[in-house]
């Protein structure tokens, strides 16, 4: 018998157009011979749905949808769609309202429905808030010869908890070892696990573990898209019983696969495995590239605007969106100032038609002495600073924003995460936009993605093809790099002021970065980042910054998440706190250092 698994791209709220994706694999997998065809976890109104859960009204028409669907389906094809059900007793037993369930459609009516056991809490997860744990384990039987096939069904964090895997259990249960103790002969799991780096590896791992470790054959179908800041690679897989991979669809794609089951070895057959992204900065980039696309125009937008400073990030920003929506439908906007140096005009001239994106100047002058005019009545008496500085970035956030709303166009901001963790960024100025592309890329990586870029130009094959999406099309004509060599190569700098650049405020970025990771990421104490080799005075300072731009940081676009742990809702912190981690009393030398690096651009509140 065969096995299809559809990774689909749902529209949270879409009810329609997604059952009607879950039709089209569904015909597409009967003519493909397949007896069983799985989707991904609450594939009718995609994930995560959030607080549209709490209306009734979604929930029914939910429901009407999933009847509907039922009857249009191939009559002799088993489905499994995810959905969100109402729980009957939470009325009566002080339950959560809703289960987060997998219904088998089969015949054209719901024939069972499973729930979902193992409910997140952690990251960006808060499944308790709507949903009742179900009660496994969850089977249904398919006719085989003359015995039936048992089936488990599982959904997403279900197949999280293997205690061996892990070295250690989050939940009390194990739905992949109830399973096991039931005798099922395949494990089914509708999934929808957001993307970060390296998480398709580690699936993998989990993946081939638990099959190994059950004897037990694993299909696993993962969401695809991006639903706000979370985006979902897809690379669903399949897993014989020696824990070895059969079978993997692309990733950040839509796609279906067709798996065989030898019911007399009982197990699964080797089927197509599609390769995973070359390397890291291939995944990231694609991942941000599919980011951007579903964002826009999920959003019911057709166009980006992006201010062009001639600087790395912009130019990254830039590069992703004219991939994900196509050259012609971005508008880079200069914006040079008095202190704009000649080189940043010329790169991002150069960008902009190396591109091929439309671009137009407007220089901010005018407006600097207009500010200066008005305010001079209050601001006599005292010296130029921070205040004058971010000035410059508000009239370009408000002038982006005019662009904005006069033609419709979605503006993406485009500061790095190294930025937004220290808080060297202006409210209402450069965090101006409806969507944070790199706001989870760290400005080391960003450095790597460009250069990655321009290898891929340079090599012109069929990675850099599929890789570069709507970009590809100008591959065979761009005879330099995508990104000016001079955008690499000159010091990063915010030019408010002459001669200023970013090492001026903050430690050099690969200093900067590694602390913040380790922060960030690692959850390590100022003792071990001092053990591992920074300056005690360097890192309080960053973990000072940190803290303090927590208040910016509250007021950020969506922030597309790439890494475990992006500022975003994963990211809780006080804005209000007076919590300080300990630090040995600085000699003098580094206290002294210390000052020096509270330079511009760290006011919490002003800024």
């Amino acid at each position: 018998m065969k096995f299809a698994i559809a990774q689909l791209n749902p529209t949270i709220g879409d009810l329609a157009h997604n059952a009607q994706q879950v039709l089209d694999a569904a015909r597409r997998a009967d003519r493909l011979g397949a007896q069983v065809l799985v989707t991904t976890e609450l594939v009718l109104c995609g994930y995560p749905p959030r607080d549209l859960l709490l209306q009734p009204s979604f929930i029914q028409a939910m429901a009407d949808q999933l009847d509907a669907l039922a009857a249009e389906l191939p009559p002799h094809l088993s489905v499994l769609v995810g959905y969100a059900s109402a729980n009957p007793k939470a009325r009566y037993h002080g339950e959560k309202p809703l289960f987060n369930s997998t219904a088998l459609l089969q015949g054209g009516q719901v024939q069972q429905v499973f729930h979902k056991q193992l409910l997140p809490t952690y990251d960006v997860f808060d499944e308790d808030r709507y949903f009742a744990p179900g009660q496994g384990p969850s089977s249904f039987t398919i006719p085989l010869g003359d015995w039936g096939l048992r089936v488990g069904v599982t959904i997403c964090e279900d197949l999280w908890n293997d205690e061996e895997f892990w070295g250690g259990r989050s939940y009390p249960r194990n739905p992949i070892a109830d399973l096991a103790d039931d005798h099922v002969d395949v494990v089914i799991n509708l999934s929808a696990s957001p993307y970060s780096v390296n998480k398709a590896q580690l699936r993998a791992s989990m993946l081939a573990h638990s099959a190994a470790r059950f004897r037990c054959p694993i299909l696993y179908a993962n969401q695809v898209g991006a639903n706000d800041d979370l985006i979902f690679d897809g690379t669903s897989m399949a897993f014989n019983r020696q824990g070895d991979l059969v079978a993997r669809l692309l990733s950040y794609q839509t796609g279906l696969a067709v798996v065989e089951y030898d019911p007399i070895q009982r197990d699964l057959c080797p089927g197509d495995i599609a390769p995973l992204p070359a390397d890291e900065n291939e995944a990231i980039w694609s991942a941000l590239v599919l980011g951007v696309r579903d964002y826009t125009h999920k959003c019911g937008f057709s166009k980006a605007v992006i201010g062009l400073s001639g600087g790395i990030d912009s130019a990254l920003v830039a590069a992703i969106a004219a991939a994900a929506l196509g050259p012609a439908n971005v508008l880079g906007i200069l914006m040079p100032s008095p202190y704009s140096s000649d080189h940043s005009v010329t790169d991002a001239l150069a960008l902009a038609q190396t591109l091929g994106i439309a671009h137009q100047t407007l220089a901010i002058g005018p407006l600097m002495a207009d500010y200066d005019q008005v305010l001079d009545p209050l601001f006599v008496g005292t010296s130029p600073g921070i205040a004058e500085e971010n000035i410059q970035s508000r009239i370009r956030g408000n002038l982006l924003m005019a662009v904005s709303n006069k033609f419709s166009h979605l503006l993406l901001s485009t500061g790095n995460k190294s930025e937004m963790a220290v808080g060297y960024c202006t409210l209402y100025g450069d965090m101006n936009g409806g969507l944070a592309v790199i706001a989870d890329v760290p400005k080391t990586r960003v450095y790597a993605l460009c250069q990655w870029l321009n290898r891929q130009v340079g090599s012109g094959g069929s990675v850099a093809t599929a890789a570069l999406g709507e970009l590809s099309a100008r591959v065979s004509h761009v005879t330099d790099a995508l990104i000016p060599q001079n955008i690499l190569e000159k010091p990063p700098s915010a030019e408010l002021k002459p001669g200023q650049v970013d090492q001026d405020s903050l430690p050099p970025y690969d200093v900067l970065d590694d602390i913040l990771d380790r922060l960030v990421q690692r959850h390590e104490s100022v003792a071990d980042m001092v053990a591992a080799g920074h300056d005690a005075a360097v890192v309080d300072n960053v973990l000072r910054l940190v803290s303090r731009a927590e208040f910016k940081r509250r007021q950020t676009p969506p922030v597309l998440k790439v890494t475990d742990r992006a500022f975003g809702l994963g990211w809780r912190m006080p804005i209000a706190n007076r919590w300080k981690s300990e630090v040995k009393q600085l000699a003098t030398e580094p206290a002294e250092q210390l000052l020096k690096l509270d330079g511009v651009r760290t006011t919490m509140i002003g800024d």
